[in-house]
C-alpha cells in the first residue's frame, strides 16, 4: 500500500474558542503532508496502490476548477508514477481557485473542461474504458473511504493516550461524502461513542447525503449498518447560496479560525467550523472536535512550475466564473 501521510496528525484544543459547557478541540489532518496535506491524502493512499496493483498507467478523476481533491490527486500520483487527466466542472472564481487549478497543471495534470456533470460522467467513462483508472470526485469510493476509516481507530489511540477526551461530536464538512461515511464507520469499529456532524457544502443535498449514508454502511458492513446510521447526523442549513459560495457565518468563522493560526476555505471547511462553533455555544455537547480537512501547506512552491492565469487555456480560465 502507498501511504504520503504523516500519522498521527495532531489534536489541539482552542481554549480561545471554548466555554464553560463545552470545549473546542481540531484535528490537524491539514498536516497529513507538508507538501500538500488534508484528509484526501488518507485517501489517495489505498486508491493509488490499487491503480498500480491493476497495472494502470493514468488517473482520471473529476472535479470542480479549483478541486483541492484533483490537486493533491496530481501531487501523489505523480510520485507513484502515474499521470493525471481531470475533468473540471464549473466554479465561482476566486484567487485561490485560479491558484489550485494553475498548481494542479504545474504537477502534470491534463484539464478536461466540461459544461455538465451528465458531460463529467460520460468522459470519465470513455477514459476508464480507455484503461485510465477512475477515481470519482473527492476520492470518495469505497476504497478511498476505508483509507479515512482506518483514521478513527488513530483518533481512538490518541483519547486512549490521554492526548483528549473523547469527543462527544466531530464536525466537519461534507462534499463528496467520503471523509464523513469514512468517519462514521471507523468509529462505531473502534469502539468511540463519538458522533460525526456532517456539513454539506454542495447541491444537490438529497444525492450527496444518500451517497455518504452508503459509503459509509458498505465500509461498516451489515452488522453494523443500524449503529454507523446513528452515529452520522447532518446540517444542511450552512450551504447559503450554494457550492463555492461564501456565508456571513463562514467568514466570521475563518476569521475566528485564522486568530487561532488555523488556514480555512470559504469553500468547504469555513461553512464547517461555524457549524462546530455554534455547538460550542450551545453547549449541549461538552467536547466538539472539528476535523480540519484543508491542506494548510503553503502553495507558493507549487505555483513555481505553475502556468501564470493568462497562459491556462481560454476553456479552463472560462470554469472559474464571477
Amino acid at each position: 500500500m502507498l501511504d504520503f501521510g504523516f500519522y498521527p496528525t495532531p489534536v489541539e484544543c482552542i481554549e480561545r474558542l471554548s466555554t464553560a459547557k463545552a470545549t473546542l478541540w481540531v484535528k490537524r489532518d491539514d498536516l497529513t503532508n507538508p507538501l500538500y496535506g488534508g484528509s484526501k491524502v488518507r485517501k489517495l493512499g489505498p486508491l493509488l496502490a490499487e491503480a498500480r496493483d491493476l497495472g494502470a498507467k493514468q488517473i482520471v478523476t473529476l472535479g470542480a476548477v479549483g478541486s483541492h481533491h484533483v490537486l493533491a490527486t496530481a501531487i501523489f500520483a505523480k510520485r507513484a508514477g502515474l499521470k493525471v487527466a481531470a475533468v473540471l466542472l464549473r466554479q465561482p472564481r476566486s484567487t485561490h481557485v485560479l491558484e489550485t487549478v494553475r498548481a494542479s497543471i504545474g504537477q502534470g495534470v491534463v484539464p478536461v473542461p466540461v459544461s455538465s456533470y451528465a458531460e463529467a460522467m460520460q468522459q470519465l467513462a470513455v477514459r476508464a474504458a480507455g484503461g485510465a483508472y477512475a477515481i470519482p470526485a473527492g476520492g470518495s469510493s469505497l476504497v478511498g473511504t476505508r483509507g479515512i476509516a482506518s483514521a478513527a481507530e488513530e483518533l481512538a489511540d490518541q483519547v486512549r493516550a490521554g492526548l483528549l477526551p473523547e469527543p462527544d461530536l466531530i464536525v466537519l464538512p461534507l462534499g463528496s461524502g467520503g471523509t464523513a461515511a469514512g468517519l462514521a464507520a471507523g468509529l462505531v469499529r473502534s469502539a468511540l461513542r463519538s458522533r460525526v456532524l456532517a456539513i454539506p457544502v454542495a447541491q444537490p443535498l438529497k444525492v450527496f447525503v444518500h451517497k455518504t449514508r452508503a459509503l459509509a454502511a458498505q465500509v461498516a458492513g451489515d452488522s453494523w449498518r443500524a449503529a454507523v446510521a446513528a452515529r452520522l447526523e447532518v446540517d444542511e442549513r450552512y450551504l447559503g447560496v450554494g457550492y463555492g459560495h461564501s456565508t456571513p457565518a463562514g467568514e466570521h468563522a475563518r476569521r475566528e479560525a485564522a486568530s487561532q493560526g488555523l488556514k480555512l476555505d470559504d469553500t468547504y471547511t469555513a461553512k464547517a467550523f461555524a457549524a462546530a462553533l455554534d455547538r460550542i455555544a450551545l453547549g449541549r455537547e461538552r467536547n466538539v472536535l472539528f476535523w480540519n480537512t484543508l491542506s494548510s501547506a503553503d502553495m507558493a512552491p507549487l505555483l513555481l512550475s505553475a502556468p501564470h492565469e493568462h497562459e491556462l487555456a481560454t476553456e479552463v480560465r472560462a470554469l472559474a466564473y464571477a
